[in-house]
């Protein structure tokens, strides 16, 4: 659904726009709930509407009809060039063409996990892993091959693929609530991290902090017996952090949940420094990321729906590091995680 910006003539109130947008989409969400869950022939596309939650500054009258008729052609460019529920990159365009041919035999950088799995008995987390996926509060991880990365000859057909092994296990969520926001989970003795450092494993600590008059963190532990020098994962986690913030790749999807907040979320990867702030902390065993929801209007948007229904929805989450160039390719998926009915209480 779209309104046309200008049928409302000079003294359109902004606010009263965003709202009837928004009462419009939830009269027309239950019928379209009905036929995706009864029509599986049929894909019900991304409505971008949905990513203009930011805030609006206040403008001058004279200024309003003016902004009106800019904001609609966005809207109508942003229209015709959006992608709708796939897994295209919005950032595919900074990929660095490759000198070498298809032929040439690039070194694929694969720290993935070996033969040897790592004992996951010593890690121990606030949720709790069910496999199964069939408890609540509850952690698991999602088949791979669900996701989509770059492949290899992606400079030359922009084609992606299942993302195959993960680089890391996750081995353990963490899910805390204070006061005021929780920065350095990692250095905390006893948890995954610190756990993975004496056993002289590495770890990826990924901690998601959502604001309110509580805070919340849902804490991520990836970890791998070592990284291999000179590999991505490696140049990440000893990287600055404009390096990372031009690399971490967030890839979002809700299997489960209302048609409003699948569509809200989407699975569109995001480069999460150029979305939100990132604050990263590079620990001798370790690197930890803050992703700090509330630095983004749209993201706290989006997450103020997500989080009040949290209770009713599944969520994936997968994290990789960006291929910019050809030796880089194919794209491997450090870890992903899938949450299930996710308690606010159990923090």
């Amino acid at each position: 659904m779209q309104i046309d910006l200008k049928g409302w003539g000079v003294n359109y109130v902004t606010s009263f726009q965003y709202h009837s947008v928004l009462q419009m989409l939830n009269c027309v969400a239950g019928l379209r709930e009905y036929f995706s869950q009864n029509d599986d022939v049929h894909t019900i596309p991304r409505i971008p509407v949905m990513n203009t939650m930011a805030s609006v500054p206040t403008v001058r009258k004279d200024q309003k009809h003016q902004k009106a008729d800019s904001k609609t052609k966005q809207a109508d460019s942003a229209n015709e060039n959006s992608d709708m529920i796939d897994d295209e990159s919005e950032d595919d365009d900074d990929f660095q063409a490759p000198e070498s041919s298809l032929e040439e035999d690039g070194n694929v950088d694969s720290d993935a996990k070996g033969s040897d799995p790592i004992d996951l008995s010593c890690f121990s987390g606030i949720i709790r892993q069910d496999a199964n996926e069939k408890s609540r509060n509850s952690w698991s991880v999602p088949d791979s091959n669900i996701f989509k990365v770059r492949s290899k000859n992606f400079s030359h057909d922009k084609s992606k693929v299942s993302a195959g092994k993960y680089l890391m296990e996750l081995v353990a969520a963490d899910w805390f609530k204070d006061t005021k926001r929780m920065d350095h989970v990692a250095k905390r003795k006893g948890c995954a991290a610190q756990v993975a450092a004496e056993k002289g494993m590495f770890s990826f600590v990924v901690n998601i902090q959502i604001p309110g008059s509580t805070h919340h963190s849902l804490i991520l532990y990836f970890v791998t017996k070592s990284l291999k020098k000179g590999s991505l994962l490696q140049r990440f986690a000893d990287g600055d952090d404009d390096f990372r913030n031009s690399r971490l790749k967030l890839i979002p999807s809700v299997p489960k949940g209302s048609w409003i907040v699948r569509q809200s979320v989407g699975s569109t990867p995001c480069l999460l420094g150029k979305a939100v702030d990132c604050s990263y902390i590079r620990g001798p065993e370790y690197i930890e990321v803050d992703v700090d929801i509330g630095s983004s209007a749209v993201a706290n948007g989006v997450l103020g729906l997500v989080f009040g229904v949290v209770t009713s929805l599944v969520v994936d989450m997968a994290f990789l590091i960006q291929a910019n160039t050809y030796d880089e390719l194919p794209e491997q998926l450090i870890g992903a995680a899938r949450f299930s009915h996710i308690e606010p209480s159990a923090a």
